[in-house]
């Protein structure tokens, strides 16, 4: 999506973003140069699409398997802060991305080679409810070929119909997911889940075998196979956008998982990566910032 952050005085800077977006660039900025990370999307034929295409390949994010729409165009959103959050406005009727599951044989060849794929609730509410049993049919085929699946859920209120159509989509991403990475208050209030265990048994019914449970500054909780962590979030002195840091902690974490490391070394590294995205405006920070720390 088209991204405008900032405001003050009317003025605005725009990037591009996106919740999986932003997790591609972090999962991109935390693999090495033997990793290669793919962006699975669709967008149009106008002048912004082509600047996002040509931003990802800048940036070392492959576009082989992003379609053009040429009557379609990218999505728009605003962020602005108010009462000490963020807000944010968005314009995505038009968007070619509510059409990226729209050819099966093309998706399903998208995602055949893959080691890890990464889809959000987002993803989910964008797409009509046949688009999605498309898009999970294809999850589900590569993933019985060998990829594992990242999911997170992101829940996002506005593009839904209500709860029960949330809490329905949920069950149905976690069912074809490995890793999902819930954050705790929004998932808790469409669920009513008082705790982290709780929410976790839940999402181990789905089917889905480690469950990260984030939740912003306060301790991140993940439960696995090979046991429960707890690992507590970096202290910053500082907030100055809180816009992309879940997104930067799952592809940090899903990333290091990818490159075997343990869930709590994962989850440190996570932490460490969200703590420096929110000392930054809008969702992406440079990676050499990321690496400067």
């Amino acid at each position: 999506m088209v991204e405008m952050s900032g405001g003050e005085g009317g003025q605005y800077r725009m990037g591009f973003a996106g919740d999986t977006l932003n997790t591609a660039w972090y999962a991109r900025a935390a693999l090495g140069d033997d990793w290669q990370v793919d962006y699975v999307t669709a967008l149009g034929s106008d002048i912004y699409s082509g600047q996002i295409r040509d931003f990802l390949q800048h940036n070392r994010i492959g576009t082989e398997h992003i379609q053009t729409i040429p009557s379609r165009r990218p999505g728009l959103y605003l962020i602005h802060q108010a009462e000490g959050d963020r807000h944010f406005t968005y314009w995505r009727e038009n968007s070619a991305a509510r059409l990226l599951a729209d050819d099966p044989a093309r998706l399903a060849t998208a995602l055949s080679a893959a080691d890890m794929i990464y889809f959000s609730g987002i993803t989910m509410a964008i797409l009509t409810p046949e688009a999605r049993e498309r898009l999970l049919a294809a999850i589900s085929q590569a993933r019985q070929a060998g990829a594992k699946v990242g999911y997170d859920p992101n829940v996002r209120p506005a593009l839904w119909a209500d709860n029960g159509a949330i809490a329905a989509g949920i069950e149905l991403a976690a069912s074809v997911a490995d890793f999902a990475l819930p954050t705790f208050d929004d998932d808790a209030k469409v669920f009513g889940d008082t705790d982290a265990a709780e929410m976790a048994k839940r999402y181990q019914g789905y089917g889905v075998a480690e469950v990260v449970i984030k939740d912003g500054p306060k301790t991140a909780t993940v439960i696995s196979p090979s046991g429960t962590v707890s690992v507590a979030a970096e202290e910053v002195a500082h907030v100055v956008d809180a816009t992309g840091a879940g997104d930067s902690f799952a592809g940090t974490y899903l990333s290091a998982r990818l490159s075997g490391k343990s869930p709590e070394e994962a989850a440190q590294e996570a932490h460490a990566v969200a703590a420096i995205v929110i000392q930054h405006p809008g969702a992406l920070v440079p990676h050499e910032k990321l690496a400067a720390g």
